[in-house]
């Protein structure tokens, strides 16, 4: 069977689906492998790498011969339209924002399968792309805001005095949040972190970190994630949260509901009372925003004087080894499909909706739309 990598081109998208370093698990596995040239540049893989590696690499056209297709972001319409009926395509791909793909996949009679959707359990780590391009994107918001805060992060001791260190808040204490937490740390902050599950706290303090705890109640949700609140227990954690929102000099917020808007964490009112200098570094901005008046991509400074960044594409600043990482997901969750009864890779990719894996992540098939309610009953 051939797995065909095309060049990503959505606006902004540095990763690839397939690194070089992963193509001879494949091939070992009786599967060819086919990259577009150019499509690892961007992540600092050449088209000699991936050739070195044992995979194909060829100009134009590579998804209309694919049996599987691996990519980062979803594939367009256009695209899939190209695929042959009984393709499997691998992606991200969100059921409530790519809704167009989706149909798009069912009409073709493509076999589409979310990454989003790979459920949080112990067996599916390693499959787990949603986890570990987060762990990018904390890593990456602790250096945003070390590079535009006009602070110091570290205790410094210095002939001319002593400099005091840079108090770091983290908003969200997931996979995101601890990175950037790990990484505030490591940099010399002071930081503190909160998280509506209070089940977060022994791991931010395993950080290094303190845990601000709220007279609030608890909100754990399925799967590692925090459920949706209330506006009325939103409106009273904003409150309670404004002391630690004052004091802090970088605020980095995380705060995710899977398939929803982005939880409102900070409004206008909360950073009026900020210290000019200040910086904010939302994580969530394009789902909405944890803080209000942030945008995709932009700094904003407030009329106080605090810097507001919205992350877009945050992963993808860190290309190499977000790419390294997604790389390895990919074919995991290859390699649970290409195996046999007896745990031997078959070098057939086939979906088998009896795994709750697959049966989880499979959103089209045989030309229609499927729920994992329609598989296999567990």
């Amino acid at each position: 069977m051939k797995i065909a990598v095309a060049k990503e081109i959505r606006d902004g998208e540095k990763r690839v689906a397939l690194v070089p370093d992963i193509i001879s698990k494949l091939t070992k596995a009786g599967l060819e492998v086919v990259i577009e040239s150019g499509a690892g540049l961007h992540a600092q893989f050449s088209d000699a790498e991936f050739t070195a590696a044992g995979a194909s690499v060829r100009s134009g056209d590579v998804l209309s011969d694919a049996d599987v297709v691996a990519a980062v972001s979803p594939l367009t319409p256009a695209q899939i339209k190209t695929l042959k009926k009984g393709a499997i395509t691998l992606s991200f791909l969100s059921p409530t924002t790519a809704v167009e793909s989706i149909e798009a996949s069912a009409a073709a009679g493509v076999t589409a399968i979310s990454l989003e959707l790979v459920p949080r359990i112990s067996r599916a780590q390693s499959m787990d792309a949603l986890t570990s391009q987060a762990l990018c994107a904390g890593y990456r918001s602790a250096l945003i805001g070390a590079e535009l805060s006009p602070k110091f992060f570290p205790l410094l001791m210095t002939a001319a005095g002593t400099v005091t260190p840079a108090q770091v808040l983290v908003l969200g204490a997931g996979v995101a949040g601890l990175q950037a937490i790990a990484t505030a740390k490591r940099l010399g902050a002071v930081v503190s972190a909160y998280d509506v599950r209070p089940s977060s706290a022994d791991e931010v303090k395993s950080m290094g970190a303190k845990f601000i705890t709220l007279e609030l109640e608890a909100l754990e949700g399925t799967g590692g994630y925090a459920r949706e609140m209330t506006e009325e227990r939103a409106a009273k954690q904003r409150e309670l949260l404004t002391p630690y929102i004052t004091n802090a000099d970088v605020l980095i917020t995380t705060a995710a509901v899977p398939g929803r808007p982005a939880p409102r964490l900070v409004t206008a009112e909360m950073m009026a009372a900020m210290k000019a200098g200040s910086v904010i570094v939302d994580l969530a901005s394009e789902t909405g925003g944890n803080v209000e008046g942030t945008k995709p991509g932009e700094i904003i400074v407030t009329p106080n004087g605090v810097k507001m960044w919205g992350g877009k594409d945050v992963p993808s600043q860190l290309p190499f080894h977000a790419s390294m990482l997604f790389s390895r997901n990919i074919v995991n969750l290859l390699m649970l499909m290409a195996k046999s009864e007896d745990g031997k890779p078959t070098g057939v990719i086939a979906p088998d909706f009896s795994d709750e894996i697959i049966d989880a992540a499979t959103l089209t098939f045989n030309g229609a739309r499927r729920t994992p309610e329609l598989g296999a009953k567990k």
